[in-house]
């Protein structure tokens, strides 16, 4: 089980690595797309900025007069015009950029190649910044003016965390979904772990439970043995009656640690050929007797041959004898058959009663560990151990378990284990 544990944790945590990195590789995909639309976009308000400085209007005229300081027309201070022009020029690019869906922190500069001419944007970046500088060549009017090139340079800061903003929608869902998985894979594994450690101390309880039995069990049956010889002929049944319950008793115990020692995969079955054919005409020689005992009608039928199988006889033995059993219980007496055969790969044990049967609800659960039937938990006692015993014998020999059943009509159980090529 602990290294079962460490393998599931490490796939755990590979599987958590794996999405954090196709994570990343997303956001590295997104971040890329978003600096391209960045740059389109800049593009895009670039040229419209472009455009409107070209010609002659109310802004270029006020440019033109604080660049080349003159105030005759604006009757100002040279300083004034200069501080109004750097604020209606940071409104007219900011109202370019956010039509082009641009809302990162800015500044600009619109200068000359030699500084002649110079004006700020009134919110520069701090000097720790790290900007992205876009350069766009101005023409027309303004150039006309100063007669010199001119340049507006628009800077942006903290670009990586604008981009990483701008996917938000697609980081945080991926994010939340991530630690959902991991939360889940850690609430299922946390169940897994204790229903396994559940089991774990249910198996070594019943494990104890049935080693104490087993020596009050084996004193019961040597103590009936010797009482045998001794009583008189007429008190026989009755003793033997006490023998044959307490065979049955060994069965039942020894069937509860087989099945615990095939779930924690300590015991290996070995599968050795076998022809099954009087060890079947035995068991049900001495069903017949025990169901003579409880005056219930049993016949066979065996076809004629051998049935060489590859089977380990005692479990075999013990899953069919399960099923006999279980048809006398819950037979309510009415008359049991089993019929044994050779089909083209199998050979086919079917055993039929006629009792209370099983309702269709039920017949998915009824090979699980400890389910007992809503038909059967007052009339008869069990444990709900002897089909699970069954059904893990038989997979264990590569065979099929058929159930068909129908309340107070019966059931019909079907072996069927490959026969030896």
């Amino acid at each position: 089980m602990i290294k079962n544990k460490k393998g599931y944790i490490i796939i755990f945590m590979i599987a958590v690595l794996g999405l954090f990195v196709v994570q990343i590789q997303f956001l590295r995909i997104g971040l890329n797309l978003a600096r391209v639309q960045f740059d389109q976009q800049i593009k895009d308000a670039g040229t419209s900025i472009q455009q409107d400085l070209r010609e002659r209007n109310q802004l270029t005229f006020l440019l033109e007069q604080a660049l080349l300081q003159d105030n005759s027309y604006f009757k100002t201070t040279p300083d004034s015009l200069t501080d109004a022009s750097r604020h209606f020029f940071n409104d007219f690019i900011r109202h370019r950029l956010t039509e082009n869906g641009i809302t990162a922190a800015y500044s600009y500069r619109l200068f000359t190649r030699d500084s002649t001419y110079y004006l700020s944007s009134p919110n520069s970046l701090p000097s720790t910044t790290e900007a992205q500088t876009y350069p766009f060549k101005i023409e027309g009017f303004l150039v006309d003016a100063l007669n010199k090139p001119l340049i507006l340079e628009l800077q942006f800061e903290n670009l990586s965390d604008y981009f990483f903003f701008q996917l938000n929608g697609l980081t945080i869902p991926a994010l939340l979904f991530m630690i959902t998985i991991i939360l889940t894979v850690i609430w299922v594994l946390r169940s897994f772990y204790w229903q396994r450690n559940v089991i774990t101390t249910t198996n070594a309880f019943i494990n104890n439970l049935t080693h104490e039995l087993k020596t009050p069990v084996f004193s019961i049956g040597l103590a009936s043995k010797m009482l045998y010889e001794r009583v008189a002929d007429r008190d026989r049944p009755l003793v033997q009656t006490i023998r044959t319950q307490t065979d049955r008793l060994k069965v039942h115990i020894e069937n509860v640690l087989e099945l615990a020692q095939l779930e924690e995969k300590k015991r290996l079955i070995r599968l050795e050929p076998v022809d099954f054919k009087p060890n079947l005409e035995a068991l049900c020689a001495s069903f017949e007797a025990i169901a003579s005992l409880e005056t219930t009608p049993f016949t066979y039928q065996l076809q004629e041959g051998s049935y060489p199988i590859l089977a380990e006889a005692g479990h075999l033995e013990n899953a069919v004898n399960n099923l006999l059993d279980n048809a006398l219980k819950y037979g309510l007496g009415k008359p049991i058959h089993l019929v044994a055969y050779k089909s083209k790969r199998y050979l086919e044990i079917c055993i039929t009663d006629q009792g209370m049967g099983v309702s269709k609800a039920e017949r998915p659960k009824i090979f699980k560990k400890y389910y007992r039937g809503s038909a059967v938990l007052t009339s008869k006692s069990g444990y709900g151990l002897g089909l699970t015993y069954v059904q893990q014998i038989i997979k264990k020999h590569k065979g099929r378990l058929n159930f068909e059943s129908k309340p107070n009509s019966g059931t019909t159980v079907t072996l069927k284990i490959p026969l030896q090529r």
